[in-house]
């Protein structure tokens, strides 16, 4: 047998082309095609993202799902529904996409970046726990290609220093951490729909929550801080237009 890499003239361990991505069938065209039909392309209005959230909150056992736009506004969202704002530090490997220290400066708190561990790629824990000072609010870890952080690690020290942990889980869909799904592991879970991720609907992000107390405040936040059962245009806090469309809710 050859010991030479196939860019060298030794034999590809691959011979056929990689399937196109994304990948779809009859249902995706179904969806749209529904969702098309219902005049219902509003999430306010239709069941798809509805339907969707209460789907991915019980394959991963989170108390709740909330779609969004993006995995970007994902982020935004749960620091601003979890008190992360001006003046709060927080802890984030030096390994991730941009948008993970992007959202921290969005809301006004100081990024403090640690390194990563070089087997695992992911938050180095004994950096993190050196980084902690007393204006330090959360740390938010990554979990890269599959690979989570070592979540009781992380979750000990947070504990031990009164600080929040969310998780980055753009890349973790179906990754799991002692059979426990990621995104539901720290206060708060974020996931991406990008057109590169495991689970796409072109864009897309979903926030996951193991605290039921907080759906509320996920709610506002993301339908433009409105309130249930409040007047329309009455805004009772800050917020934004994160809502998903019944498009992408449907492909997912």
């Amino acid at each position: 047998m050859s010991n030479l890499l196939a860019i060298n003239g030794g034999k590809p361990v691959r011979t056929k082309s990689y399937p196109a991505w994304p990948e779809y069938d009859e249902r995706e065209r179904e969806g749209l095609l529904r969702v098309l039909e219902s005049r219902n392309w509003w999430a306010n209005q239709g069941v798809e993202v509805k339907t969707y959230e209460e789907d991915y909150a019980k394959f991963t056992g989170a108390k709740n799902a909330f779609a969004v736009t993006n995995g970007t506004h994902t982020l935004e969202v749960i620091f601003t529904a979890l008190g992360i704002g001006e003046g709060d530090e927080v802890i984030l490997p030096d390994w991730s996409f941009l948008a993970t220290i992007t959202a921290i400066i969005a809301v006004n708190a100081i990024p403090k970046v640690v390194d990563v561990d070089p087997i695992t790629g992911t938050i180095d824990i004994a950096q993190a726990e050196a980084a902690i000072t007393s204006r330090t609010k959360a740390i938010v870890c990554v979990h890269v290609a599959g690979s989570m952080a070592d979540m009781d690690g992380l979750n000990a020290i947070a504990s031990k220093h009164g600080l929040l942990v969310i998780e980055d889980a753009a890349h973790a869909h179906g990754s799991r951490w002692n059979g426990i799904h990621a995104g539901v592991l720290g206060d708060a879970g974020s996931f991406s729909f990008q057109s590169s991720k495991l689970m796409t609907a072109g864009e897309g992000g979903v926030i996951l929550s193991k605290h039921s107390d907080h759906a509320a405040m996920y709610q506002s936040i993301i339908n433009c801080g409105r309130g249930e059962g409040i007047w329309y245009y009455r805004h009772i806090r800050f917020g934004g237009n994160y809502r998903m469309t019944e498009w992408q809710g449907a492909v997912l």
